[in-house]
């Protein structure tokens, strides 16, 4: 009977490291298959909006970050990469960010992006059912998530899921 109080205490425990693991970048999306949310938010730096209508015509990479996120430094290299070398266009979400500091980042850093939306509050995150940063999704010619990796690209990441994809799609 000892034995009973035992197996109770570790059943949570199992439960949640089976739930949580520790990689995030496998979580899935309910939005694949769906259309990218509507929104209507500020270009960073500008005055212009920006909106969903925005991401139609072509597949695109919608690429979320910030300046305080570590991941996003690490990735930006390979974004500005990709945004050179492999034919599709890329937008940013600057996510929870200041602007000034995210307009000295692409500066400093360069910019990858095709335009870049702030999203200073959150609310089209919430609308992605974004984690944190960096996500990026890839969205089709009709605004439909084809797919979603949470955490930075790698190469094999951008090798082995999203270049596939996109070659089939343009």
């Amino acid at each position: 009977m000892a034995a009973l109080p035992s197996v109770l205490v570790l059943i949570p425990v199992v439960v949640f490291v089976g739930v949580s693991g520790n990689d995030r970048e496998r979580l899935p999306s309910a939005l694949i298959g769906q259309k990218f949310p509507e929104f209507e938010l500020p270009m960073l730096g500008s005055e212009r909006i920006a909106t969903h209508r925005l991401l139609e015509g072509k597949p695109r990479l919608v690429n979320v970050w910030g300046t305080w996120c570590a991941a996003c430094r690490e990735e930006h290299g390979l974004l500005l990469k990709i945004a050179r070398e492999f034919g599709i266009e890329i937008v940013g979400v600057n996510y929870r960010d200041d602007p000034d500091q995210a307009v000295a980042w692409l500066r400093d850093l360069g910019d990858p992006y095709v335009f870049d939306v702030l999203d200073r509050e959150g609310s089209l995150g919430v609308d992605l059912g974004v984690y944190g940063a960096p996500e990026t999704f890839l969205v089709d010619s009709e605004r439909r998530i084809v797919l979603k990796h949470v955490g930075r690209l790698t190469p094999k990441v951008w090798a082995d899921e999203f270049a596939p994809r996109i070659e089939g799609m343009q």
